[in-house]
């Protein structure tokens, strides 16, 4: 018997029954579907390296401007912390003299009470804690002669001013805490910039760590050919001064041949002290923080420097930029500060034709380079401290 079973055309559906090609379909969504959801998300673009070096550059600005807000607090919760350890000394003799003072006064209460006399030696009076012993003492009060009862006005006078000196010294405390919590927030600032400079210099292939030395000596070269442009500008300008010099032997005489003055010899004898202790730390590690003598941070070099020539300088940028008087760079001198950027972060001494010896940055040494090795536009300003 011929079968009259309907034909259905290809890729139609029955009640329950899903063709191949409509299942294959499906799983290939399923599958497609699932790969997205776990395929990582894209990468983000590799910088170049121009901007791997400006932003390795930012990063170590960055960390020198906040070693010097760093520089600043540690020194200010120093002066801190011996204001509070001078005023917990203060608190803690007067507070014993007190408590000395209490003792023959509660000898020479005994005493008065029992026979009203004077009691030799009495130099106090304990303040009334009720009713009673206010009446108490006030009838004691009446029988002490004129300098028993001074004695008794001093100790009372002496008793407040130390109640003050607790007070302060309690301020004090609340403000040196403060303090060293600002310190250790600066400290995690110079840490967390030191470290991300790092992180993208790790990442950096041979290859490019190679392009990036390059780019370096170009620099380099670059501030040297400025550095030599300077020292022959003011090669030139020590000559007009020559040529142009009374003879000698007339009163108005006193400019030398480096176009300094008779002040300006006395300065450059210290500077020559300066510059010989500079020239002795190169190749030392820079250490931000640090003061010497194994290592410094930019201030702390120039500061180290000219106190080897009998000079005292503040400690940071932001203070050394003031500890002297401004000169124009063309009038600049050997043992002058040479101040970089408009944040006042960086600081190198002038050694002549147009080098410096610095501090730069960390993971580098002191070392003698031009004062242009950032270009002539970061030169923030330039000051002869003594």
């Amino acid at each position: 018997m011929a079968s009259h079973r309907k034909w259905s055309p290809p890729g139609t559906r029955r009640t329950g029954i899903r063709t191949p090609v409509l299942a294959t379909a499906a799983l290939t969504s399923v599958a497609l579907l699932s790969q997205t959801a776990n395929a990582a998300p894209p990468a983000e673009p590799r910088p170049s390296l121009e901007e791997v070096e400006k932003k390795v550059d930012d990063l170590y600005h960055q960390a020198e401007t906040a070693t010097e807000k760093y520089n600043a607090t540690r020194e200010k919760t120093a002066k801190q912390r011996k204001r509070v350890d001078s005023l917990l000394d203060d608190v803690a003799r007067r507070t014993e003299k007190l408590n000395t003072a209490r003792e023959q006064l509660g000898s020479f209460a005994a005493a008065q009470y029992r026979t009203g006399a004077s009691a030799p030696g009495s130099a106090s009076l304990l303040l009334a804690d009720t009713p009673q012993d206010y009446f108490d003492q006030t009838q004691l009060m009446n029988r002490l002669t004129s300098r028993q009862k001074a004695a008794v006005d001093d100790y009372v006078t002496e008793q407040a001013s130390t109640s003050k000196k607790r007070e302060e010294a309690s301020r004090s405390l609340r403000t040196l805490t403060t303090s060293q919590d600002a310190l250790k927030t600066s400290k995690a600032d110079v840490q967390g910039k030191l470290a991300a400079a790092r992180d993208l210099l790790s990442k950096l292939t041979a290859e490019e760590k190679a392009r990036l030395a390059a780019i370096a000596k170009k620099k380099q070269q670059a501030a040297d050919r400025e550095a030599a442009r300077l020292a022959a500008d003011r090669a030139a300008a020590e000559k007009r001064a020559r040529d142009t010099a009374p003879p000698p032997g007339t009163s108005s005489g006193t400019t030398g041949t480096s176009g300094t003055t008779a002040t300006g010899s006395s300065y450059a004898a210290k500077a020559a002290k300066a510059i010989a202790f500079a020239r002795a730390q190169v190749g030392k590690p820079y250490v931000w923080g640090a003061t010497g003598p194994g290592s410094y941070d930019c201030s702390g070099l120039t500061q180290a420097v000219w106190k080897a020539a009998g000079v005292t300088l503040p400690r940071t940028t932001y203070d050394q930029v003031n500890a002297g008087t401004t000169v124009s760079l063309s009038a600049i001198e050997p043992g002058d500060l040479v101040f970089f950027y408009d944040d006042i972060s960086h600081v190198g001494l002038y050694v002549g034709d147009g080098m410096m010896i610095h501090a730069p940055k960390p993971g580098a040494y002191v070392r003698e380079e031009s004062i242009f090795y950032g270009g002539e536009s970061i030169i923030h300003s330039v000051v002869r401290p003594a």
